[in-house]
């Protein structure tokens, strides 16, 4: 069997699994907060990758987290994944802390890292139901589920298939059904278009969009500025650390002093020091013309 074998059908309405249910945090926080970093810091040794992180992302919306090369931005991700421990500040995830807490406010979550990490001797049902044991999901109910997103994604015929023979792209397909398997209230999402074919990533899209239309939440970060634009309701930029911009499209655009239509790589560029960018890629174009 071969990927290119599976021939598309007319698309069925799609339905994502919805977001569960859950009670209002008992400390007096606004239940519409699904996220709120609070003066978040993380240090290896002498450096500081990210200081003093304040965020709040609201229930029901997407909002994108954006920043160049070694602003902190894959740390705070993997902070917020639970992977790595802040050194300083608070984490809460639908009211519940990740250090104190972490069972609980991990269970909220569904991550996708930029790289499809998977047990290779698995067959991608099998993956699926291990994914939704460690969850303590599993049944008729989550083997309908796993059902139901291997078809969105076209990889019916390859469920007992050994993950060893998936394709690159079939692999991250693989690795976003399984963050929705246990039905998470957030999605964190790194780099969510890599190795994705054009269909995958429309359907991707389409995917979030009706995550958050039934209350769910995503949390995205990307290189690709043109995708935050387009899906984002909100975007934080962060910089050697820090958040140096957040806001709508239009706030954006006012706290940079852009123009009124300017798109979002204009926004990232003059925040972020494209002035300096600028002055290199003139640099190269001299020197290519001579």
């Amino acid at each position: 069997m071969t990927e290119s074998q599976s021939v598309d059908a007319p698309e069925a309405p799609m339905a994502t699994p919805a977001p569960p249910a859950r009670g209002a945090p008992g400390d007096g926080r606004s239940a519409e907060t699904m996220l709120e970093l609070r003066g978040v810091v993380k240090r290896y040794g002498d450096f500081t990758a990210v200081k003093g992180l304040d965020l709040r992302v609201e229930r029901g919306e997407i909002f994108g987290f954006l920043g160049p090369n070694g602003a902190g931005k894959t740390t705070t991700i993997r902070m917020v994944a639970g992977v790595l421990r802040p050194s300083e500040g608070t984490l809460l995830l639908g009211g519940d802390d990740l250090v104190a807490d972490p069972a609980a406010a991990k269970s909220r979550l569904g991550y996708i890292p930029d790289r499809p990490y998977l047990y290779e001797k698995l067959s991608g049902g099998e993956f699926l139901r291990f994914v939704a044991g460690l969850w303590g999901k599993d049944g008729p109910e989550a083997e309908a589920r796993g059902d139901r997103l291997l078809e969105l994604f076209k990889l019916t015929e390859w469920k007992n298939e050994l993950i060893e023979s998936y394709s690159h792209g079939m692999r991250q397909k693989l690795l976003i059904s399984s963050a929705l398997i246990h039905q998470p209230e957030m999605i964190l999402v790194d780099e969510p278009m890599v190795g994705l074919d054009p269909r995958a990533a429309r359907l991707l899209k389409d995917l979030m969009r009706a995550f958050v239309e039934e209350g769910g939440t995503i949390f995205l970060s990307t290189h690709t500025l043109e995708v935050a634009e387009a899906l984002c309701d909100r975007i934080a930029i962060i910089s050697e650390g820090e958040v140096i911009a957040q806001g709508t499209m239009d706030e954006l655009r006012a706290q940079s002093e852009a123009a009124g239509g300017a798109h979002l790589e204009e926004i990232f560029l003059k925040v972020t020091g494209g002035d300096a960018m600028q002055d290199v890629i003139e640099g190269l174009r001299e020197a290519i013309q001579r």
